[in-house]
C-alpha cells in the first residue's frame, strides 16, 4: 500500500478524500493508503463467493455485500473494504461516517501477493477485534485453499482448507466447498 502523504490524517480527511476519489483508500493511524486494483483472479473469486452465498442467505436475516461496502473498525479506528462481507441484521452505521458499517459476522478476504502478509496478519486481528465479527476467511488466489479463523466459546479457531474439503459458517448457517469456489471463479486448474 502506499501513503497519499507524510503527516497525521484525521478520520475527517479520510472522509473527504473518499467522497472525491476514484481511488478505494484505507484508513489506519492515522495514515491514508490507496487501496491496489485487484487481478482478474482476486476479481473472479469475490464474485464467485458472492454468486455462491446468495441462494444460501437468502429468506435470512443476513445479506452479502461486495467490496464497496465501507467497514470501520471502532476499536482500532481501521476503515477499510473487505473483499466480501456478510452482516446479519441491520447495518450499524459509525457514528462518525454514516457511510461505515461497524458490525460484519463474516469477511472474506482474498489474499494478494502484495497484502498477503497484512491480511492474514495485522488486518485479520483488527478485525477480530470486533465483537460482531464471528468469521474470518482468507481465500487464496494462487491455489486452492482457503484459511478461516471462527469464533467460539473458548476463543478464535484456525484452520487451513484445501480441495475436497468444505467450509461450514455456523454463524450464518451457510457451507462453501473449496472446489466450488474455486470452479465457480473459472480457476478449476488450481483443484488439484
Amino acid at each position: 500500500m502506499a501513503s497519499v502523504a507524510h503527516h497525521r490524517h484525521s478520520f475527517r480527511d479520510y472522509l473527504d478524500l473518499e467522497e472525491i476519489s476514484v481511488v478505494k483508500h484505507e484508513f489506519m493511524d492515522g495514515e491514508i493508503f490507496a487501496m491496489a486494483g485487484g487481478t482478474p483472479e482476486h476479481s473472479a473469486l469475490c464474485a464467485a463467493l458472492i454468486v455462491l452465498l446468495g441462494p444460501q442467505l437468502r429468506n435470512r436475516a443476513c445479506r452479502a455485500y461486495t467490496s464497496d461496502l465501507r467497514l470501520r473498525v471502532l476499536p482500532t479506528g481501521l476503515a477499510t473494504y473487505p473483499d466480501v462481507a456478510v452482516i446479519c441484521g441491520e447495518p450499524e452505521r459509525d457514528p462518525g461516517s454514516r457511510t461505515h458499517v461497524t458490525n460484519p459476522t463474516v469477511i472474506f478476504e482474498v489474499l494478494s501477493p502484495g497484502t498477503k502478509e497484512y491480511d492474514l496478519g495485522e488486518k485479520r486481528e483488527q478485525y477480530q477485534l470486533m465483537e460482531s465479527l464471528q468469521v474470518y476467511v482468507a481465500v487464496a488466489q494462487d491455489r486452492a485453499q482457503v484459511e478461516v479463523w471462527q469464533r467460539g466459546a473458548g476463543g478464535w479457531s484456525h484452520d487451513t482448507l484445501g480441495t475436497g474439503q468444505a467450509l461450514t459458517l455456523n454463524a450464518i448457517g451457510c457451507e462453501l466447498a473449496v472446489d466450488e469456489i474455486y470452479r465457480e471463479a473459472g480457476l478449476a486448474s488450481l483443484i488439484g
